[in-house]
């Protein structure tokens, strides 16, 4: 059985949700914080050796502050990011034990994941060595130029967007940041696609959303409701019900 280590990166500057409160990772959703509900999904899996949840480092204190128990308790380790997402991942690369063959990267924004969902871009990714969660494009898309005209109507055949997890073979994502020569990418399906490896898209759902706004947490508290659990293995932890952060 392939092992995974789950990178959570939680280390971005949120600076679309505009809350003077909180980062959209550790808003509160139903009351406890987004990243939790995010983590939760990885922690129980008799596949998964470790996880670490990435922040950033002026965000470190008060991380630790209100969540150190949860990581003592799920067994997380933690790590500081950097200025670009790539770094923090490389961060989060950098923690994982020898035991780890295949790493899967996700979102801690994205906290409305089914377990079938991992278990399909899992397994994808342990037989190719790069998979990801992704849905077809199904809306119009308009390319707009200066002044918010309209320039071009883009042909969505064959466009996917992609989500998180993320799953490739530890040591293709390690050559892949090693080549990636300071370069800039939006996600690690990019970074490993530079690389010169094929990536596999797993279909996924619309409901695996990703909080930008604070408009999503209405939505995403919803989808939660909805999301099929799974049967747990062991007693939940003990600050599953905290009112974390409010």
């Amino acid at each position: 059985m392939a092992t995974f280590g789950v990178i959570l990166a939680a280390a971005g500057r949120s600076s679309r949700f505009r809350d003077a409160n909180y980062k959209k990772p550790f808003v509160p959703l139903a009351g406890r914080a987004v990243w939790l509900h995010s983590v939760e999904k990885f922690t129980d899996r008799d596949d998964v050796k470790q996880v670490v949840v990435v922040v950033s480092p002026e965000d470190r204190e008060a991380f630790l502050e209100k969540f150190a128990a949860n990581l003592a308790f799920m067994g997380i380790t933690l790590a500081e990011g950097g200025a670009e997402r790539a770094d923090s991942v490389r961060s989060g690369l950098e923690k994982l034990g020898p035991e780890v063959d295949m790493v899967a990267i996700h979102d801690a924004a994205r906290p409305c994941l089914a377990t079938e969902w991992i278990d399909r871009v899992f397994a994808a990714g342990a037989k190719t060595g790069a998979a990801i969660l992704a849905t077809p494009v199904v809306s119009t898309l308009k390319r707009v130029g200066p002044g918010d005209v309209i320039t071009e109507t883009v042909d969505r055949a064959g466009l996917w967007e992609a989500q998180t997890p993320q799953v490739f073979s530890r040591s293709l994502l390690e050559r892949a940041f090693a080549g990636a020569a300071g370069r800039a990418f939006t996600d690690e399906a990019a970074l490993v696609e530079a690389a010169g490896h094929s990536v596999v898209v797993v279909p996924g759902s619309p409901a695996n959303l990703k909080i930008t706004s604070r408009e999503d947490l209405c939505l995403a508290e919803q989808t939660l409701k909805a999301l099929p659990r799974p049967k747990l293995s062991g007693p939940a932890h003990p600050f599953a019900g905290d009112d974390v952060w409010r």
